[in-house]
């Protein structure tokens, strides 16, 4: 079994046909997806697919972009909506000073915010930077210090400094589609060295589909194509990479259930 650790089932790129998409993910042997909250205003949408879907997850969250409509003044508009039952993880949240759709100083308040409510619940955080790996780290040590959190680097695209850093957390790094393009090979190397029981795998779905559907609209199905571009990079049987990725989803994820076999 594999798991689409960060996914968008919410977007309305899915609306038409979600049964389908869930059962072609369930026939590719995608067991549990992780549906990603990105906005307050929109949680209510990912908690539903959530609740709609035994197999599907949910996290709540602000993306970085959204920090100046949805600025946070606490944890606590994020601790309240993540008591809902299948909500196993808080974010995305982090840093992207590549679009810069928010100011920073927002976007580092919020998240530290966001690590304050994944501390407080004892749910990992889901990060994501983008042309922000120096600020990214020192918040992340700095609230570290303060007190321990768990969490991972969701689609890495990062530098080797930024994995060490990650690794030296105690965070996971999950590998995306992006992985799979042929100008990767800088990626590749990084994630190369990334031990295999700190790996995580996802689509970032409808983004950022995997090789030979670069192009397309990206769905959980497509996780095995990037799985099995990691088991050959690893130099690892295809089975033996789903088993490790699935088992350090379930370690980090400690609310989600595993699927009845």
């Amino acid at each position: 079994m594999l798991v689409d650790s960060h996914c968008h089932l919410d977007f309305p790129e899915f609306a038409p046909e979600l049964d389908a998409v869930l059962a072609r993910a369930n026939e590719a042997g995608v067991g549990t997806c992780v549906t990603i909250g990105t906005t307050l205003a929109k949680f209510a949408n990912v908690r539903a697919v959530a609740e709609r879907f035994e197999q599907v997850w949910c996290s709540v969250g602000i993306h970085p972009h959204e920090a100046q409509v949805e600025p946070l003044d606490s944890a606590a508009p994020l601790i309240e909506r993540a008591r809902a039952p299948k909500v196993v993880g808080i974010g995305e949240s982090g840093l992207d000073y590549y679009y810069e759709h928010s100011p920073r100083d927002k976007q580092q308040t919020n998240f530290r915010h966001h690590i304050a409510a994944a501390r407080d619940l004892k749910l990992p955080l889901i990060v994501h930077t983008r042309d922000a790996e120096d600020d990214t780290i020192a918040i992340l040590r700095e609230e570290m210090d303060a007190a321990p959190f768990t969490g991972l680097i969701h689609c890495f695209t990062g530098t080797k400094k930024l994995a060490d850093a990650a690794l030296d957390l105690g965070f996971c790094i999950s590998v995306s589609g992006i992985a799979t393009f042929k100008k990767s090979d800088e990626l590749r190397a990084v994630i190369k060295d990334v031990p295999l029981d700190r790996l995580l795998v996802e689509t970032d779905a409808p983004y950022l589909a995997p090789m030979p559907y670069r192009g397309k609209r990206n769905e959980p199905a497509f996780v095995v194509n990037t799985a099995a571009m990691l088991a050959e990079l690893k130099g690892v049987p295809r089975e033996e990479l789903a088993e490790a990725t699935t088992d350090n989803f379930f370690r980090l994820f400690t609310q989600a259930k595993r699927p009845l076999k």
